[in-house]
Formats: C-alpha cells, structure tokens, sequence
C-alpha cells in the first residue's frame, strides 16, 4: 500500500494473461456461463470470432492494482466508472496502470481521483475509466 499519494503519479502496472482456462474458472466463480465466454464453438459463429473475457474479469484486475495502492480505503469505498472499448481474448496480455490526476478532501476526508487504462499486448485499450479512493490512514 502506498504511504504518499500526489498528483501525477502512476499506480501499477498490473500484468496478466488471459488463458481459457482463465475465463472458465471466472465463469464458474460468478455464474455468468454465457456461451460467448465458455463456448468455443458457439462464440466462433459470432462477430468475435472466438471466446471473450469476462468484462468483470477486466475489472477486477484495475480492483487488483487499486487495492494494492490504497488497501482497505480501496475495500471498503473505491468508487469505479469504466468504458469497455474492446474485448479481451484467451491468449491476451493485459496490463492495467492508472494515474492521480487529481486529490480533494470532502468532508474532512481526502480522496485521490485516478484515471486507468486496461491495455492488451498490442497496446489497445480494452477498457478505460476512473476511480475515486480515500487516502491510506484517513479516516471517515
């Protein structure tokens, strides 16, 4: 967790491979076994050519980085907005950073809003947003 947030600084990256296997384990752990994540041959007749991760799956990796920033403060109030501009494919490597773009303290609570993108190996964006965090130790 990082001690000192400013403005300007990076958060991340957080790297990983979308496998397959990968996405059907996140299927079965969210229920969500829609045919264009698990399917193979179903997805193939599709406009994606093939199998596609899990939105959710992409977003939990930004939830990775956050909470490896901002711990608890992330946890227990981390606001997320996010716009998915392509899916992600078994074989991908993802990397997720984001930047503070900016602080603000509301309420006697300091709060850092970070901007994030979730990149595939060839550099497009996958998903892009914000997010909103406490800083680590203020307390509500």
């Amino acid at each position: 967790m990082l001690t000192e947030i400013k403005e300007g600084m990076t958060l991340g990256p957080v790297a990983k491979h979308i496998t397959q296997e990968t996405i059907n384990l996140y299927a079965e752990a969210s229920g969500d076994c829609n045919p264009i994540h698990v399917d193979e041959a179903f997805a193939a007749k599709t406009p994606f050519g093939g199998t596609i991760a899990h939105g959710m799956l992409n977003l939990a990796y930004v939830s990775e980085m956050m909470t490896s920033a901002f711990g608890e403060n992330w946890l227990s109030g981390g606001k997320l907005r996010a716009k998915f501009k392509e899916s992600a494919r078994p074989g991908d490597s993802l990397s997720v950073s984001a930047e503070v773009i900016s602080l603000e303290k509301r309420d006697g609570v300091s709060y850092a809003n970070c901007s994030f993108e979730c990149r595939n190996q060839k550099g497009e964006i996958i998903v892009a947003g914000e997010t909103t965090a406490k800083f680590a130790g203020d307390k509500e």
